[in-house]
């Protein structure tokens, strides 16, 4: 038995299948907007990683920061001394009266929540807040502020009704 062959296209002309020319347009398009995505992704990964190395310079690991000043706590002339840690997500507060070690405090702070927050850093500052003359602690962790303040000889967190007057206070 033979095997043969026929050749269908009668003319000998090959045929090439045209797309239609609006095809050709959204297939530009959508390869810019993915090379668009693209970009923005390797964008904001190369800056994530540009903050998190220049925290690591400022903070280092776990962050942490330290502040000084006269709060009324010093029994000798040295400043107080106030660190702020960020230890596994738990904030960490520590005061050092007149910067005597053996005197340390610690101050009860707040727990974060959220991928890579292990790497916020915890940032400190003195301001008289409540107007009694004497400087309160304000700590700042992402975009909230924590108040801490100084009554009796020590640092702590206001009652509801200190708290009212102070969001009344720094609102006017």
């Amino acid at each position: 038995m033979a095997v043969t062959s026929k050749e269908l296209n009668d003319h000998g002309a090959t045929r090439t299948a045209r797309l239609p020319r609006n095809v050709g347009r959204l297939a530009y398009l959508i390869t810019f907007l993915l090379a668009a995505l693209a970009i923005y992704v390797l964008v904001g990964a190369a800056v994530r990683w540009g903050q998190v190395h220049l925290d690591d310079l400022r903070y280092g690991r776990p962050r942490t920061s330290h502040i000084e000043g006269f709060v009324g706590h010093e029994a000798s002339g040295s400043p107080t001394r106030l660190i702020g840690m960020n230890i596994a997500r738990q904030v960490v507060l520590l005061e050092l009266p007149g910067g005597d070690a053996s005197q340390v405090r610690s101050l009860p702070g707040p727990y974060l929540f959220g991928a890579d927050e292990d790497l916020t850093p915890v940032l400190l500052s003195l301001h008289d807040i409540d107007g009694d003359g004497q400087d309160d602690l304000i700590v700042s962790v992402r975009n909230e502020r924590i108040i801490y303040l100084n009554r009796d000889g020590g640092f702590r967190l206001p009652t509801s009704e200190e708290q009212q007057r102070i969001v009344q206070e720094l609102g006017t």
